[in-house]
């Protein structure tokens, strides 16, 4: 038996899906694009129009502000002068220095004892008196707190520093009666400051044997930047 398809030499198709798809992929196509062509016309067209807000820029005047005048700054302090070096001399000394043995088994005598009746004037200026125990400092603290709150605020920012003497009377009880300037640090401001904080110190009394007696002693106090502010020692006259 002979296929008519085959004597006739016609291709027969399988009609399936897949090829019934790729025959209607054209007509897919350019229907979806004719879809989108249309969908965004209708989105242009009836879409709310939108407009930028107009921005207003401030353009008034500036104030310009007069810049005040130059002020000079106060001149710079005197530079302190640098202590002189020690020279070391090398001459030889003429008399014999050597200090004698001490014997301790035989002490020099004591001291004479206090008269009964005080000198009246010893009050008026620094004068020795008779005394082997000296006045102790009772309240340091205090006057290192004294120091500091006195210390003049110009001297103190320009690290100008200094020391003055200064001799003070204490009485019987440790109470200092009078101060005065034995030697001044070269700067008026503190030895002001100095004499101020004299009055706040509080003495031990000075004893003579067993009897307290006045005495005028002199001590140091001394104004410096950067370091502990402590009362300095003294010797007393």
């Amino acid at each position: 038996m002979i296929d008519q398809t085959q004597s006739t030499g016609t291709a027969k198709s399988s009609g399936s899906a897949n090829e019934a798809f790729k025959h209607s992929f054209s007509l897919w196509f350019w229907g979806s694009i004719s879809a989108a062509t249309l969908l965004h016309f209708l989105v242009f067209a009836f879409w709310p129009s939108m407009q930028v807000l107009a921005v207003n820029v401030d353009t008034g005047e500036t104030k310009v502000i007069n810049p005040l005048a130059e002020i000079e700054p106060p001149p710079p302090p005197e530079a302190i002068t640098r202590p002189v070096l020690p020279v070391i001399s090398k001459a030889l000394a003429d008399v014999d220095v050597t200090i004698p043995d001490f014997d301790f088994n035989d002490p020099p005598p004591a001291p004479p004892p206090p008269p009964d009746d005080v000198d009246a004037n010893i009050e008026d200026a620094p004068m020795w008196t008779d005394f082997d125990v000296y006045p102790f400092i009772k309240n340091r603290d205090e006057l290192q707190r004294a120091l500091e709150r006195e210390y003049p605020p110009f001297y103190r920012d320009a690290g100008i520093g200094g020391t003055t003497k200064v001799w003070f009377f204490i009485n019987e009880t440790g109470k200092v009666v009078k101060t005065q300037i034995h030697t001044s640090s070269g700067y008026k401001a503190l030895d002001d400051a100095a004499l101020k904080v004299s009055h706040l110190y509080e003495f031990s009394p000075a004893m003579n044997r067993d009897k307290p007696v006045p005495v005028w002693v002199s001590l140091d106090i001394t104004f410096r930047t950067r370091e502990q502010l402590v009362p300095g020692d003294g010797a007393a006259v």
